[in-house]
């Protein structure tokens, strides 16, 4: 790696480590960073891992000094979520090849830029879901986010809300639910070999900060920031990721 790769990898999880601790989409900006700096596409998804299980354990610690606990609500989707991270980290690297996978990355970020856009709500009187309904509804996300965890956070921000918590606490139980689909999957792509340990470890650093931040950031109400630097981002590295330049 040269020095502006290291620059660009450290500032990048910084910057998404932040977002995707107070939205979510912050890997549609270090997946292709990976890629640029010379990391093939499976091994880019599996790189980043890294980063995203450290941004998760610093926005957990940070959320509860602040008071906001979700360990204790996260119980209820932490069994379909761990499945379905199981399942979409194992298969993923056999059915794409790392061209494949950037092609398909680039043309997940358009309809997750869009999701971006719609801010949760938070209604408490919105009828909680179903048993059944949880189990399936955090499966798929849980397989999703084991697969490809771009734009996992903001699905689960949209899921978790229904059930009539505020952002703050959804911020908070989302990136316990996120770092337990992050330690499932995470093995799956070290013992298929698809780390980078160089890059993963420098964009870790900058993960770190952004999970701190993010926490603050969100318990103090500046998502609306963020969000919007997101989508701007993801829409340039969208474009570039599918080849429209």
């Amino acid at each position: 790696m040269v020095w502006w790769e290291v620059v660009l990898l450290v500032l990048g999880g910084l910057l998404a480590g932040a977002i995707n601790t107070v939205a979510g989409g912050g890997s549609m900006l270090t997946v292709p960073l990976l890629v640029l700096a010379g990391v093939p596409g499976n091994a880019a998804n599996g790189s980043n891992r890294v980063g995203i299980l450290t941004s998760n354990l610093a926005a957990v610690a940070t959320f509860r000094r602040l008071g906001v606990d979700g360990l204790r609500h996260a119980s209820r989707v932490v069994v379909p979520v761990v499945l379905g991270g199981f399942i979409g980290s194992y298969s993923v690297g056999r059915l794409l090849d790392d061209a494949t996978f950037e092609r398909v990355f680039g043309l997940l970020m358009i309809p997750l830029v869009i999701l971006s856009v719609r801010r949760p709500g938070s209604d408490p009187s919105e009828q909680s879901w179903s048993t059944a309904k949880v189990v399936i509804v955090f499966l798929l996300i849980g397989i999703y986010g084991g697969a490809f965890q771009a734009g996992v956070g903001l699905v689960l921000l949209a899921a978790i809300t229904r059930s009539g918590f505020d952002l703050v606490m959804s911020n908070s139980i989302k990136v316990v639910v996120n770092t337990v689909v992050t330690v499932v999957a995470l093995p799956v792509f070290i013992l298929s070999g698809d780390v980078a340990w160089g890059p993963a470890l420098v964009l870790a650093a900058g993960f770190v900060a952004g999970g701190w931040l993010g926490a603050q950031a969100s318990f103090r109400g500046g998502e609306v920031l963020i969000r919007r630097v997101m989508i701007v981002a993801a829409l340039g590295l969208a474009g570039r990721l599918i080849g429209i330049y």
